[in-house]
Parts: structure tokens; sequence; C-alpha cells
């Protein structure tokens, strides 16, 4: 990796992520800047998917795919302001998987592209919008402001640490999974202890609240969500890779120096997102809060 690029990363860790962050630490009108922030990545990200996908195959006009993808997070964004059930969200899920069906039996004249067309407009309404929502869902848990901020710590850590494990430690063990071969197991391993330690971190060090600490109960709860995530968020950048090699294009985009197109900087979260809100809803909301699944 050329120095520029080390230099690019390591601003965008030290400026970008406090960044958000901070934006994350805005309470009002439950965390509306950090919904915007979450619509603009939605929306620009599937305007990067769509373009990578139109390389291969058959798609739906990308105006008509990105409004339906803005559909989601701009959903997430009214049932928080308003308190409207977050069973909405699925419902416009939903809705626009049965409106892609219907745009494809109304306009299509042949129909050699059509099933290409549906799944991939799917596909990016589910991958950008409905995965995204769950970060919408996040701002109805309790201490949701603390919750939101280690769910992006859990991956940013996983992703700063496996880089820089990586770069240490990683040079003969790279290649062995072909989606991307630059990856190495070092990176991999760093990636998780980065994302067990965040884990840890809340368990032991975070303030109670409410008499509730974000992580509490049993040890072995935040070892398996620290795992977890690490392993999602691996996951989440793999999966993306696989999606960049079949398009043959290298980066989704060129939109943030040193990282590439919003997909590129996203995907980990996107990929995590619905894991963390189950895991924590499963592991350490049980009890006294309603949480829609």
């Amino acid at each position: 990796m050329s120095m520029s690029k080390v230099i690019q990363r390591l601003l965008v860790f030290f400026l970008g992520i406090p960044i958000v962050i901070a934006l994350v630490w805005l309470p009002y009108y439950n965390h509306i800047a950090m919904h915007i922030l979450g619509f603009i990545a939605s929306v620009l990200a599937a305007r990067e998917l769509h373009t990578m996908l139109e390389k291969k195959y058959g798609v739906h006009p990308k105006p008509f795919v990105v409004v339906l993808d803005a559909l989601l997070p701009l959903m997430g964004l009214l049932c928080a302001l308003f308190g409207w059930d977050l069973k909405f969200i699925d419902f416009t899920f939903i809705a626009a998987v049965l409106i892609i069906m219907a745009f494809e039996t109304v306009t299509a004249q042949s129909f050699e592209q059509s099933n290409a067309k549906i799944i991939t407009s799917v596909f990016i309404v589910m991958y950008c919008g409905y995965f995204f929502s769950f970060i919408s869902k996040m701002t109805l848990f309790p201490n949701a402001t603390y919750y939101i901020a280690f769910f992006l710590l859990f991956v940013f850590m996983c992703d700063s640490l496996a880089w820089f494990f990586g770069v240490l430690f990683g040079k003969n063990n790279k290649g062995f999974i072909k989606a991307s071969p630059n990856k190495s197991i070092a990176g991999f391993m760093g990636g998780i202890v980065g994302s067990l330690l965040v884990g840890l971190a809340g368990h032991y060090l975070v303030p109670q609240y409410c008499d509730v600490v974000i992580f509490g109960g049993e040890t072995w709860r935040a070892v398996v969500l620290g795992t977890v995530m690490g392993l999602s968020a691996i996951i989440g950048d793999l999966a993306e890779s696989v999606l960049k090699r079949s398009a043959e294009v290298k980066d989704s985009g060129k939109l943030i120096p040193g990282r590439g197109g919003m997909l590129d900087c996203v995907d980990s979260i996107v990929f995590s997102a619905p894991i963390y809100y189950w895991l924590i809803s499963i592991l350490f909301l049980t009890t006294t809060v309603a949480v829609s699944l």
C-alpha cells in the first residue's frame, strides 16, 4: 500500500470516525442527525450498487430503484420521530418488493431480462435500504446513544485493527480467500480482537444509566457479542468484495479518498446492523423492553 493511501486511511480514521460518533451523540428528535446521515449513505450506496450490477445484468431504471431504496431509511426516520411501530419498516420493504414485481409486469416489452431486473432491484433495496434500517430500529433501544455508538465502534475497530494487523503481520499469510486475496489471516484475527475488546470495554468500563450497564450480565455475553460482530464485519467486507469482483470493478466509487465509494465504507455496517440488532435484543434486552423483531 502506498504512503498516500496510508495517510488517507489514517485521516478517515482520526477525523471521519469521531465525526460520525459525534453525530450519534446528538439525541435530538430521536437522533435525527444520524437518520439524515444514514439516509444519505443508503441512497449513495444504492446508486453505486446499481452502477455495479448494470455492468453484467439487466436492471430497472436507477431513479426507480434508488427511490424505493430511500423509502426504507425514510420510514425508519418517521418511526423514530412519531413513535410508529417498527413493523412499518418491514411493511415498507414488502411493499417495495411488490412494486418492483408490478413494475416489471406492466413495463416489460420482452422478458429475457425480467428475472435479472427483479432480482437485482430487490437485492439493492434489501442490501442498501432494509439492512440499513436496522440502525433506525436501534434508536428505540433504551440508552440508544450508547448502543449505536458501540455498534459503530465494533465495526470501526474491527476494520481498523484488521488493516493494522494485516500490514504488520500479514505478509506471508494472504490469499487464502479468493474474494479478497490481499486480506490475511493476521488481519482477520486482528479484526476479531478489536471487536472483542470493544465488547469487553462496554461490559467493564461504561457507567451505569438507569441501573443498566450497556453490556451487562455475564461476561460471556459481551464475549459472544464482540466475537460475532467481528466475524460479521469481516464477512460483510468480503461479501462486498465478491460483488465488486463479479462486476469487475476495483472500488464501488471514488467518493472518499483512500476508501473508494460509499458502499466500500459501509459494507461491514450494512451486513452487521441486523445481526447486532438481533443479538442485543436476545442477549441484553429480554426483560423490561419490548423490541420489535
